[in-house]
């Protein structure tokens, strides 16, 4: 990834102002709470607020330059071409060098631990983050972006790229990481069912496991721990016709969770590149159903 991506940038701000705050303020539980959402309130702010800003400029100095700014912007929030380059190293790897290469591979877009994970247990963690991501990466900042423009694009990315580092249950973020963790459950609560309702229409198109995929998706999508991530991946499950979730190691500890779908068959890691699909497909038609609503918005509007 470029060195100044916005993503890179944003994860360099939390790591910068973390530091600062928990030096302010005492480590108790409910200052813990306080520093998070300290943090959350001006990574948004400087996040939102800086890009919004140099648009705003651009665009009373000379509007064809604030118009291709904001489609660079945008299209650096989109990650479809780096989810599936990352996901699909991870088939490499195992394709080239076995379950070693691929337990490397995968620890790069996954937060769980890898070290002993069996091939099937690669597979997996690489199919669950394509899942996933097809809302947290793709539908999720088109959603944003269609509804508040680039500056909707950078919020949204703000409370994600916040969440994917401090909102994890451990001893660390336990409650630091509160507000950035709740903030992401909210943000994602519309995009997460739409993704689920793309890739459900993407299924059937496909002809390959789209009435199973709607009968997973209604039995099993409440089963996940979080409110968001099992729309997409009870989905997946049953498009592949493939068992995902279950318990996983997270910072050496054990966390049980319930299985989503059904093991029609054995999951195989020509699976990573069937989810690829299923996730371009998603965003293609997300696109086109997004494009159409604000062209034809626009045009009432105007």
């Amino acid at each position: 990834m470029w060195p100044y991506h916005p993503v890179r940038l944003m994860g360099r701000l939390i790591e910068r102002l973390e530091p600062i705050i928990r030096r302010s303020l005492p480590g108790t539980k409910p200052f813990e709470r306080l520093g998070g959402g300290i943090l959350a309130v001006l990574v948004i702010l400087f996040s939102t607020g800086g890009p919004a800003g140099i648009l705003f400029l651009a665009y009373r100095l000379f509007f064809p330059l604030g118009l291709l700014l904001e489609t660079v912007f945008c299209y650096q929030l989109l990650a479809a071409r780096s989810l599936q380059v990352e996901s699909d190293r991870v088939y490499q790897a195992l394709e080239t060098g076995g379950v070693e290469e691929g337990r490397r591979a995968v620890s790069r877009i996954v937060g769980r631990d890898t070290q002993s994970l069996t091939e099937e247990g690669v597979v997996k963690a690489a199919v669950e983050t394509v899942a996933e991501n097809t809302s947290d990466g793709v539908v999720a900042p088109l959603f944003y972006l269609m509804l508040f423009g680039a500056a909707g694009g950078f919020f949204y990315k703000s409370v994600n790229t916040m969440d994917s580092m401090i909102g994890y249950r451990n001893d660390r973020y336990q409650y630091f990481g509160t507000a950035a963790a709740r903030l992401d459950d909210v943000v994602n609560y519309v995009p997460a069912r739409l993704s689920a309702l793309f890739m459900l229409v993407a299924a059937f198109l496909t002809g390959k496991g789209g009435r199973r995929a709607w009968k997973i998706y209604r039995r099993d999508r409440r089963r996940h721990k979080s409110p968001n991530a099992g729309q997409t991946e009870a989905v997946m499950a049953g498009a592949l016709g493939v068992e995902l979730a279950g318990d996983a190691w997270y910072f050496g500890k054990l966390h049980r969770k319930p299985t989503l779908g059904d093991p029609v068959r054995p999951i195989e890691p020509e699976d990573i590149r069937r989810a690829g699909k299923l996730m371009y497909l998603t965003a293609a038609l997300a696109l086109a159903v997004f494009l159409a609503l604000k062209v034809t918005v626009l045009i009432i509007w105007f």
